[in-house]
């Protein structure tokens, strides 16, 4: 079987990509299929994000296991496309480049029958032209009121000198 993806780059303008590549194949065969149809050199890092219907960002899929210990983290070279995607579960989150977050939404469009005489992976459609920097992303946790409220407690942050020894370090 094929996996039809539909690749959107977040940004204000339409710049898509539709690939399809095998469900065997792995996640890092998808990174280097997007790493290729949107034109990148390939030298940065990146991660999968299993994602749900609102987008939300889910459990990581590492590029590289760079812990340092012998922690249970998928990487994408032992992830198999069809052992985190199905009919139910469709969409990822794709972050290329973590300097410049490069985020793209990865949806999986369609299941196909493999057609004779076509290489896999395949560059089906391209829509939209990549801009020259990665759009500015705007990350804000969500407040908490009651913490809010306590966060003022009457300090006068611009005059640390009056502080006693306590009050500056804890």
């Amino acid at each position: 079987m094929v996996y039809r993806f539909r690749v959107i780059l977040d940004t204000a303008e339409d710049v898509f990509r539709d690939i399809e590549i095998l469900k065997t194949d792995t996640l890092e065969d998808l990174h280097n299929s997007i790493v290729q149809a949107f034109g990148f050199d390939g030298s940065e890092m990146a991660s999968f994000y299993i994602s749900d219907d609102e987008w939300n960002q889910g459990e990581e899929i590492h590029q590289f296991d760079m812990s340092g210990a012998d922690n249970d983290i998928r990487l994408m070279n032992e992830t198999a496309l069809d052992s985190v995607l199905s009919e139910d579960q469709t969409k990822l989150l794709y972050v290329y480049d973590f300097f410049n977050m490069w985020t793209f939404m990865v949806e999986l469009a369609q299941i196909a029958e493999v057609e004779e005489g076509r290489d896999y992976p395949n560059l089906m459609f391209v829509h939209g032209q990549i801009p020259s920097n990665a759009p500015d992303k705007e990350f804000k946790a969500e407040g908490d009121p009651e913490a809010d409220e306590n966060f003022n407690d009457d300090f006068d942050v611009d005059d640390y000198d009056s502080f006693s020894f306590d009050e500056n370090w804890n």
